[in-house]
């Protein structure tokens, strides 16, 4: 199995030629299959004396993938899609094939390097002073766990007199924020946001002094505002959270996996003014800065307080204890890492920053087209004007059963990949447009459906 004999060379060339195939073509929609038809379709393909690699590969190319929905077809406008660029696709191959550690800096130290270059670009674009720094974890999920046990450990060594640990965040939060506290065993706060869906620093204000007033002991010792919801692309009160956490001791903390990506086009960065204030953020680029799964930016003011929190200790590990090396496995909840964030510093010094900036101007432009097209749609509102890349509205008379329906026949007929949400109890549809693939055209062919 461990040698590169004449077979493996010969499935080597056939899996590149299957992989360029799937970046030159305009990727297929496709859609998911029960486990009783793909069972019937292909049996148990791990036995004993193995299939082969080219067989195996079939298998693959023939049912298995076709029976996934891909996240880079240009009409997958649900959830939050992705699009990676074809360098950072391709650098993925590289650093799968160079069996490349990225937990420490004495096993990784090119790899690391380049990954702090990435991490020190977005750091720069959030204006953030130059001793922050972070890590590129798995995703949104572990980036705000890993911040908010960052925050709590920091919290822990200020104040000694509490009994109940909470963290406060908008009730628009990304649902990794309850999971976090969930994991925490820590009490959440939610405060209400106003009439646009936005948390403004004055209402955490009020929030946090009512209910720390009321629960003798207990502490907030972090905020979570939102740079970019995942339903609506709403950006909190960043300014006014800020100035409130900085004046309370509390842990200013920025969950920007959709929507922080947009700060490398200057003609929306004013919109996050109030983010170079944070004490820890993430962004995603495998959502919206084109990278692949998976991959989230994990970047701190003060990174020192991160190793501190998170720094495991062991006798085979003393040897990478070294102060004066960077290792990525000390800031955040991980010790074994790939270099995940290399794709994206492959692509950024392939095309450059202002191809950023090009591509992510392009995906709002297509956005604010769709809300046109939605206002001038005569069985169709528009929710809200987009603030980035989400186009979320509704058709009045549908119920959730309808909207549901609607999207079962748009993937059916491979038209388009468009899921229902729900915004104040009542279902919505929505388009998350961060594909540079993504056409006014495609919007018009789903809209026609409506």
């Amino acid at each position: 199995m461990h040698e590169f004999t004449p077979e493996v060379e010969s499935l080597a060339q056939e899996i590149l030629d299957y992989s360029l195939i799937r970046l030159k073509d305009n990727p297929p929609l496709d859609g998911p299959k029960s486990v009783e038809e793909l069972f019937a379709l292909v049996g148990n393909t791990i036995t004993a004396g193995g299939l082969g690699g080219s067989a195996a590969l079939s298998i693959f190319k023939d049912v298995l993938a076709p029976a996934c929905i891909s996240t880079d077809h240009p009409r997958y406008l649900a959830f939050i899609p992705s699009a990676p660029t074809e360098a950072a696709n391709l650098f993925d191959l590289v650093v799968g094939a160079s069996a490349l550690y990225g937990g420490s800096w004495l096993e990784g130290a090119g790899a690391v390097f380049a990954e702090n270059q990435a991490l020190r670009w977005i750091s720069d674009l959030a204006g953030l002073p130059e001793s922050a720094g972070g890590v590129f974890v798995q995703g949104g999920t572990i980036g705000n766990l890993s911040a908010l046990v960052t925050a709590r450990n920091h919290a822990r060594s200020l104040f000694s007199d509490v009994t109940r640990w909470v963290v406060a965040c908008s009730g628009e939060a990304h649902s990794s924020i309850k999971a976090a506290a969930d994991v925490m065993d820590i009490e959440l706060l939610k405060v209400a946001t106003d009439r646009d869906g936005i948390m403004q620093g004055a209402a955490a204000q009020s929030a946090i002094e009512a209910y720390e007033s009321s629960h003798a002991g207990h502490r907030v010792f972090a905020i979570v505002a939102t740079a970019g919801t995942t339903n609506l692309g709403i950006i909190d009160d960043l300014h006014g959270i800020a100035d409130y956490a900085n004046s309370r001791g509390i842990w200013f903390h920025v969950d920007g996996a959709y929507g922080l990506a947009a700060l490398c086009s200057p003609d929306v960065k004013p919109k996050f003014d109030g983010v170079e204030k944070a004490d820890s953020l993430i962004v995603d680029p495998h959502k919206w800065l084109f990278a692949p799964f998976d991959a989230c930016a994990l970047i701190y003011r003060n990174p020192s307080l991160a190793k501190r929190a998170h720094l495991q200790h062991a006798e085979y590990l003393d040897t990478l204890n070294d102060d004066g090396e960077w290792n990525p496995s000390d800031y955040a909840i991980q010790l074994t890492r790939r270099s995940r964030g290399l794709p994206l510093w492959f692509s950024l010094a392939t095309h450059g920053t202002d191809a950023y900036a090009e591509a992510m101007n392009k995906t709002m432009a297509v956005a604010r087209a769709a809300a046109d097209l939605i206002k001038a749609h005569p069985r169709l509102e528009l929710l809200v004007e987009p603030n980035l890349s989400i186009v979320a509205f509704t058709r009045p008379g549908w119920d959730a059963a309808a909207y549901q329906a609607w999207s079962d026949k748009l993937l059916a007929d491979q038209i388009g990949f468009v899921t229902p949400s729900a915004h104040n109890g009542q279902p919505i549809l929505r388009f998350a447009i961060v594909n540079p693939w993504t056409q006014v055209s495609d919007i018009e062919a789903i809209l026609a459906t409506l």
